[in-house]
């Protein structure tokens, strides 16, 4: 695959720009900005100088007086940069800080407050559908996921596996994130279960033996690693009792679906409608970021059992979209969507599904998941 254009929009300002590793960040980067002065915290030896002398930064920058733009990248490994990056930011106005990161802990414990006001806070995500175009398979995206670093590999189910193993396994124990990876591990295939439903901390305690406050620790540190996040519940002018639990993501379809463990009990079809759920979750968020910053994303579930898997809510939009692993719509299918639309006539309706045409039921739009995720643009 040829190098891909993403939606991210290059901003003339300093910003943070976080993002699991292997979204993109370093490649976009150094496309971006070829004459950048260019500091990669991942090389052993820079690390180890910039790691000892922060003020080396000072030094470097300095030296690159032509240089309008200076990045440091995967900043979170040496955060104490960001006192220096943050006096240089004062004192060179003409300057542009760029600063990657996989992780937002380190940045948050170091104080990345510092820079607020200063340096935008901006994200990658794994592709979306319209950056690669023609290159987008619906069943391939739902069994492989977006993660550029995946889709670019030629045995792309090995590179998942290994992406699993070494990133969110081995790389959680070695920055000291938790001294059990036996308990994580077991943590990581049991959360995976949750992916698409409403978060019980004390029923993943209880699959994977661990205590639930230990389980709490575990989901923080896959939301500051960028890996997963938890979808708030929409409330404006409820005219309905609806729960009060988030739904958790995994930030990927194919990191859900190379951690969801299968056997003879499960069918292919609910993992699979899982992954597809997720996979529009994600190209939301993105969708979000990239271009509608105003918005933003939620479900919605009445106490009574009805529920919608998103609602994009905004100044000047309000989506709501069901998602369907199947190739024909029933009836029951649209209950939600209908029950949602009398207490929001405002909403714009979709049902996504794996069909190939597009229908109009009863004010619901009846669109191809995969037309749909290629017209987010």
């Amino acid at each position: 695959m040829e190098t891909v254009r993403r939606f991210f929009e290059f901003d003339q300002n300093s910003y943070f720009l976080l993002g699991p590793r292997g979204t993109g960040k370093s490649t976009f980067i150094k496309t971006a900005y070829p004459e950048a002065l260019y500091i990669d915290m991942l090389q052993p030896d820079i690390f180890r100088n910039y790691n000892a002398r922060p003020e080396r930064l000072r030094e470097a920058v300095h030296a690159h007086k032509d240089s309008g733009t200076v990045v440091v990248d995967e900043i979170q490994k040496a955060p104490q940069l960001l006192e220096v990056v943050h006096g240089l930011i004062e004192e060179k106005k003409g300057t542009q800080f760029i600063l990657t990161g996989s992780s937002a802990r380190k940045l948050r414990k170091a104080g990345v407050n510092l820079l607020a006001g200063r340096a935008l806070m901006r994200h990658m995500h794994p592709f979306m559908a319209g950056e690669i175009s023609e290159y987008f398979d619906l069943a391939r995206a739902v069994q492989f996921g977006m993660i550029p670093v995946i889709m670019s590999s030629s045995n792309p189910g090995a590179a998942l596996q290994a992406y699993v193993d070494l990133y969110l396994r081995e790389e959680v124990q070695m920055e000291g994130l938790t001294r059990n990876i036996g308990a994580f591990t077991r943590f990581l295939e049991a959360v995976s279960f949750s992916h698409g439903s409403i978060l019980n901390l004390s029923n993943v305690a209880r699959e994977c033996q661990i205590e639930r406050k230990v389980v709490e620790g575990y989901i923080t540190i896959l939301e500051d690693l960028l890996l997963a996040y938890r979808l708030p519940v929409f409330t404006r002018r409820a005219k309905r009792a609806t729960a009060s639990h988030p739904k958790f993501y995994l930030f990927d379809a194919g990191v859900y679906a190379a951690l969801r463990q299968a056997g003879p009990l499960d069918r292919a079809e609910e993992i699979q409608g899982a992954a597809l759920e997720g996979l529009v979750g994600q190209h939301l968020r993105a969708w979000i970021d990239y271009r509608m910053p105003d918005c933003s994303l939620f479900y919605w579930r009445t106490l009574g059992g009805s529920e919608v898997d998103f609602i994009v809510y905004g100044k000047d939009r309000f989506l709501v979209i069901e998602v369907k692993n199947s190739t024909s719509i029933h009836p029951k299918d649209l209950s939600a969507l209908k029950a949602f639309g009398k207490d929001y006539p405002e909403a714009t309706r979709i049902l996504l599904y794996r069909g190939r045409e597009k229908l109009l039921r009863d004010g619901i739009r009846i669109e191809p998941c995969k037309e749909f995720l290629l017209s987010l643009v």
